[in-house]
């Protein structure tokens, strides 16, 4: 159920006309060539050892991801009355995939991730839960595989994949336009292309695929983005040891001095967990991202952190589950996923992504 209106989460509070962040601060910025990350401290964490993350559920086998038709009907007996929930008529399509939990835990989605198999690897367009031993649900997502429309395996996996590159990501939560991100999509691998050496066979094989996450996996591309990514992921790990009673979260992003992003979680256990796919996705932006470099510091990342100033709100809530509000403001859209299970009510995850 999707309604307009103001949303303020726990962690927002509006004084004097503005709303903001609370309970967080901006570290001294981590960098690596033109990418620069700013690690994010929070007064307070939650326990999160309850949810499962998509890498874990696929990893175990406990979720099922498949192409909307191809999963037979299941019922769960919760009590009196209760009817089967069936996958939607018809056979695979672009933008539906259909998902099964059958952990005793709620699963989480992030907007961004990337499962690959079936007709078309596919990335999740927003972020969700999932409820523990859940009947088949409708997964919203977009295609990062334009041209291929042929089976390559029964079930999705996932696991190992970074996230998709911010630009990449935007397209699919703020714009929730398919050709979009087809052409991100396109852009990305074109400017990836450009870096390799022109007669390797790394190259072919990359010019020879739409894949966006074969590419990524491509052995000249990881090593190009692990060359940006590893000294942060080593670094701010470091931060997370260090820090770890000051409760490190996440992080803003800032590619050529300009910020582009910021994810910030509940815990630093879900961000620890998250962490990997993560900064391989940011420094992806980076290594296609080649303009003049400035320095930025904590007051610029300190100050996109804390506006969350929005002219419109939508939230879709699923009640005693999750909400999911989406803030639209000067310059920027920001996502709040908010648990609504019972003991919780905090929120799991929050993305912000400069416009």
């Amino acid at each position: 159920m999707f309604v307009l209106g103001l949303a303020l989460a726990g962690h927002r509070q509006a004084q004097a006309g503005e709303t903001t962040f609370t309970g967080y601060k901006v570290l001294a910025p981590i960098r690596h060539g033109n990418l620069s990350v700013f690690p994010v401290v929070a007064a307070t964490s939650h326990e999160t050892q309850g949810f499962l993350t998509l890498d874990e559920g696929l990893r175990s086998g406990e979720v099922v991801v498949t192409e909307s038709g191809s999963i037979q009907p299941m019922i769960r007996r919760r009590g009196p009355g209760i009817t089967p929930v069936y996958p939607p008529p018809g056979g695979a399509q672009v933008n539906q995939l259909v998902l099964v939990n059958n952990s005793k835990k709620p699963l989480l989605l992030l907007a961004g991730e990337i499962v690959t198999g079936g007709k078309q690897d596919r990335v999740i367009g927003k972020d969700r839960l999932v409820p523990a031993e859940s009947d088949p649900i409708d997964l919203s997502v977009f295609c990062v595989e334009p041209g291929r429309w042929v089976g390559t395996s029964s079930k999705f996996t996932g696991t190992a994949i970074p996230m998709a590159a911010p630009s990449v990501r935007s397209k699919a939560m703020a714009e929730k336009d398919q050709n979009q991100v087809w052409s991100e999509v396109r852009k990305s691998q074109g400017a990836m292309i450009a870096r390799m050496p022109a007669a390797s066979s790394e190259t072919v094989e990359v010019q020879g695929t739409t894949s966006y996450a074969r590419v990524m996996e491509n052995k000249e591309v990881a090593k190009q983005v692990d060359e940006v990514a590893a000294p942060i992921e080593n670094s701010y790990r470091g931060v997370m040891n260090e820090l770890r009673d000051r409760n490190a979260v996440g992080v803003v992003v800032a590619v050529n001095g300009e910020i582009i992003w910021a994810d910030v979680f509940a815990s630093t256990q879900l961000l620890q967990k998250y962490w990997p796919k993560l900064v391989r996705s940011y420094a992806a932006e980076a290594i296609v991202t080649r303009t003049k470099y400035k320095e930025i510091d904590e007051k610029a990342a300190t100050a996109f952190l804390e506006n969350l100033a929005g002219k419109r709100e939508v939230v879709e809530s699923e009640p005693g589950l999750y909400r999911h509000t989406e803030i639209s403001g000067d310059g920027f859209k920001a996502f709040e996923l908010t648990s609504l299970l019972p003991k919780t009510g905090f929120d799991l995850h929050v993305a912000k992504m400069a416009e």
